[in-house]
């Protein structure tokens, strides 16, 4: 590994018009998808991230997502430096931030920043480029229509999966699909700017300043990032109050958010099996019940 080190520092030499030659380097936690290092100089760090060569695609539409952020002014996150492959590898070499938990005033400030970050929109809804979700492929060919564009891209691409891997609920998704629009009687959302993958381990800070990262970057209706912020434990109250405060939700958000959280609990399944698919059942049994 050690000369695909070298490589990587003359990718970031190039990238960033310093030289660059590392002098240490050590593994740090990169979540259940990637493998991450930091590499350091005598005075320069980076955070590093490898997958498969074939993961190339991947790393260079997160790229492309967090550069997306950054041009709001928005929301703090990592500054891509440069991507490509080296060995039998891909790797994405983002800026290296000290980071630690959020606190309550951070995460206070996170709610008004989302805010402001989804107020950037677009005429459509999806995106230039396909992401990963995971490491799960996320189709994101725009499309005018919010209701069609989660239909195709994202519950039926997700009900597709767990059909292949075993676990079919299609029937009961195709009911849930075919009736969606009456979730959206009074409610048309513009195509906001979405983190796409706003979970609590993928928010931290620096110093008193949030951070956020892995994007899985869409412009759609900004519920979806609301609602994952709840699925998994959920963010203290001062967050979801100044993201109130900032731009009110619409009421029907209660009902709607675990229409969003489906696809994620979907692909929770298709990645990791085991106790989602009961989860995923009784989400679509408790949305199928709304429509009576």
């Amino acid at each position: 590994m050690e000369s695909a080190w070298v490589t990587i520092a003359q990718h970031i030499s190039a990238a960033t018009g310093a030289p660059f030659a590392v002098r240490s380097q050590h593994s740090v936690g990169g979540g259940c998808i990637n493998s991450a290092t930091v590499l350091q100089d005598t005075s320069r760090k980076f955070f590093v991230k490898l997958n498969d060569a074939a993961r190339l695609s991947m790393f260079e539409a997160e790229a492309e997502g967090l550069k997306e952020i950054a041009q709001t002014r928005s929301v703090r996150v990592p500054r891509p430096i440069c991507s490509g492959e080296v060995e039998d590898s891909a790797f994405l070499v983002l800026e290296h931030l000290e980071l630690e938990g959020a606190d309550a005033r951070g995460l206070e400030q996170l709610g008004r920043e989302l805010a402001q970050m989804h107020r950037s929109t677009q005429k459509r809804f999806g995106w230039h480029l396909d992401n990963t979700i995971g490491s799960t492929p996320q189709i994101n060919t725009p499309g005018a229509d919010w209701v069609e564009f989660w239909r195709e891209h994202r519950l039926g691409f997700q009900l597709e999966l767990a059909t292949q891997n075993g676990r079919n609920m299609m029937k009961k998704g195709e009911r849930l699909m075919a009736n969606m629009e009456k979730f959206f009687h009074s409610y048309h959302p513009a195509p906001s700017l979405l983190h796409g993958d706003l979970w609590g381990g993928n928010v931290s800070a620096t110093g008193e300043q949030p951070v956020i990262f892995d994007p899985a970057v869409y412009y759609g209706d900004r519920e979806a990032d609301l609602a994952m912020t709840e699925l998994f434990g959920g963010f203290p109250a001062r967050f979801y109050q100044s993201y109130q405060e900032a731009w009110p939700l619409d009421p029907g958000y209660k009902i709607r958010k675990t229409l969003y959280n489906l696809y994620h609990v979907l692909n929770h399944l298709n990645l990791f099996g085991g106790g989602y698919a009961s989860q995923a059942e009784h989400m679509i049994d408790s949305l199928l019940s709304e429509l009576r």
